[in-house]
């Protein structure tokens, strides 16, 4: 556990704003109603700032609820054993298991303020208990406030993720086609590594940008939408295996080499329009009704060729599955409306 979880990463200049906006007003607001102290409002206030909005809710939640338990307890302890330094270990030797069983241990720092001022009391009264709560709802409620108004928008970087993977899958069946029409030709693969580690950053956006939205049905079409990148990604893979056992030019690679072509174009296409698909259907029909190899090298190639269009219709059937989720999820958004 760590407070500044959440401060790393391009959005940290955000996240520091909106802590000290917090912070600030939690301690204005203790000062106002005369709560003491008002500076551990603030505080409060930096524990409660989170990353998103529906990690902010369940984080405030979390940890006020942690902190009224931790003040029975504390309240139970000190009142039984007195206001000593060593209470405080038995303190937390009983109640930070609790928390952590009742899966509220994010709370524990909070409550651990909360708990200390009322040491710092050397008194358990209504008037004391009262004064940790309003702290309590000054610091974390307007960390909860901040939270809710703004967060940073992710739409941009999200399109900008696909359009880098696209892009990057684009290159890659221009480069497989160059390769099946000219065995000699080499290629460095980079794409496959950009594409890669575009996916692992899109996926992370994609989670934020879920756990931003609260009321949005569509929200999880980027997940799914980068989920799917990555399965295909490792149909690419499989076809290059298969397409570096290809060391020869052949007919049937040349048609196979304008299927990945027009891939390379549909890559980007927002509609799955079975173009691609129908083809491969096409090729596999003719594959089988070929004579049968007559030598092993035509053999080789021939399996090769059959297998990498497999993978070619493995990755469009991947793409098909989520054109159906994105339709379902757009069905669902117009029922909401």
């Amino acid at each position: 556990m760590t407070i500044l979880t959440g401060f790393e990463g391009p959005h940290m200049g955000i996240r520091v704003v909106k802590t000290a906006v917090a912070a600030i007003a939690a301690i204005y607001t203790a000062y106002y109603l005369g709560l003491q102290p008002p500076l551990s409002a603030g505080i409060l206030a930096i524990l409660g700032v989170e990353v998103t909005r529906k990690k902010g809710l369940r984080s405030a939640f979390n940890r006020f609820l942690a902190s009224v338990l931790g003040l029975f307890f504390a309240s139970l302890i000190f009142t039984v054993l007195g206001f000593h330094y060593w209470v405080l270990a038995i303190f937390i030797l009983t109640t930070f298991p609790v928390l952590a069983r009742v899966q509220l241990k994010e709370g524990v720092l909070t409550s651990s303020v909360i708990v200390f001022h009322l040491f710092d009391h050397k008194g358990v009264d209504v008037h004391i208990i009262g004064n940790e709560i309003m702290l309590l709802l000054a610091g974390l409620g307007w960390a909860t406030f901040i939270n809710l108004i703004y967060m940073p928008k992710e739409e941009e970087e999200l399109y900008a993720k696909r359009a880098e993977v696209e892009g990057n899958f684009s290159a890659i069946f221009r480069e497989m086609s160059l390769t099946l029409r000219n065995p000699s030709h080499v290629w460095d693969g980079s794409q496959l590594l950009t594409a890669q580690r575009a996916i692992e950053a899109g996926e992370a956006l994609a989670v934020r940008h879920r756990e931003n939205r609260l009321m949005i049905a569509n929200a999880p079409y980027w997940s799914t939408y980068f989920e799917m990148r990555r399965q295909q990604l490792d149909t690419i893979q499989q076809m290059l295996v298969e397409l570096a056992l290809i060391y020869e030019k052949w007919p049937q690679g040349e048609q196979i080499a304008e299927l990945l072509e027009g891939l390379s174009e549909y890559v980007k296409a927002e509609v799955y329009l079975g173009k691609s698909e129908q083809r491969v259907f096409e090729l596999t029909v003719s594959f089988r009704q070929m004579e049968l190899p007559r030598t092993r090298e035509e053999f080789e190639i021939r399996a090769a060729l059959l297998k990498l269009l497999h993978e070619v219709d493995r990755y469009l059937i991947i793409a098909k599955r989520l054109k159906k989720k994105k339709a379902e999820a757009e069905e669902s958004k117009l029922e909401t409306v």
